[in-house]
């Protein structure tokens, strides 16, 4: 006996329901699988911002204070100043330049310069002098190691554990150091038995001490000193420089 046409009709409409309930539930499942991947995106994004932070906050918690960082202050020699030079001689990128002193602390330099981010170089990395008297013309303090120190685990280890407390990009202008290698063919050997030297261009001091005269400051040391570097910036901060708002 056939089916009567409402009961025919009311099975047609079980099996819509059903199938409209099937494709609600399927719409659920593909929303909620949605919204989770938006959600573990938005956790990677925000680890990787967080990541660099986090990061230089534990390096810096499980390093010593500045000052206790390598040799005693004793083992720098006095600053010497001399009347620098170059302050906007700005040349292209692979222009041959003369270099003022062994490392220089002024002259003449390429128009662009290292990013303040990075703090320790090698060898292997390190940028082009011509960027790093930039660096100085924006007020960095930059700690050069002869071939002798790098070859040195010890004060290697030294120098990277100073660089690190300098962790940190344009937020903080104190952080305006960099730590290079200064090599045979760069030029001229330390003197006798210093294999560390400390660079600065200055203007002559801040403030009413201000003298206007712009003077490169170097400072040679026999080994690495975390305290004498506290100290040659606490006299020569980046303020004290012809561009200091510039990293």
């Amino acid at each position: 006996m056939a089916k009567s046409t409402r009961t025919e009709k009311t099975e047609r409409q079980a099996k819509v329901d059903k199938m409209l309930a099937q494709q609600r539930s399927a719409e659920r499942s593909r929303g909620f699988r949605i919204v989770g991947v938006c959600i573990v995106i938005a956790l990677l994004i925000i680890g990787a911002a967080a990541y660099g932070p986090v990061k230089q906050w534990w390096t810096q918690r499980n390093l010593p204070p500045l000052e206790d960082i390598g040799a005693a202050a004793s083992v720098c020699e006095d600053p010497t100043t001399a009347p620098a030079e170059g302050n906007q001689d700005h040349v292209s990128p692979g222009t041959p330049i003369t270099l003022t002193g062994n490392p220089p602390a002024f002259g003449q330099h390429f128009d662009t310069w290292e990013p303040m981010d990075r703090k320790f170089y090698t060898t292997k990395d390190r940028p082009d002098i011509g960027y790093l008297i930039h660096n100085l013309e924006h007020g960095f303090t930059i700690l050069w190691y002869d071939e002798t120190a790098a070859d040195d685990g010890d004060m290697v280890s030294d120098i990277r554990a100073i660089a690190q407390k300098f962790q940190g990009d344009d937020g903080n202008l104190r952080n305006k150091f960099k730590a290079v290698p200064w090599t045979s063919d760069d030029g001229d050997a330390f003197p006798d038995g210093q294999h560390i030297a400390l660079t600065h261009w200055s203007v002559g001091g801040t403030g009413d001490a201000a003298t206007g005269e712009q003077v490169g400051v170097t400072m040679y040391c026999s080994a690495p000193s975390g305290a004498a570097v506290e100290q040659f910036m606490k006299d020569y901060p980046y303020v004290d420089s012809p561009e200091p708002n510039a990293v």
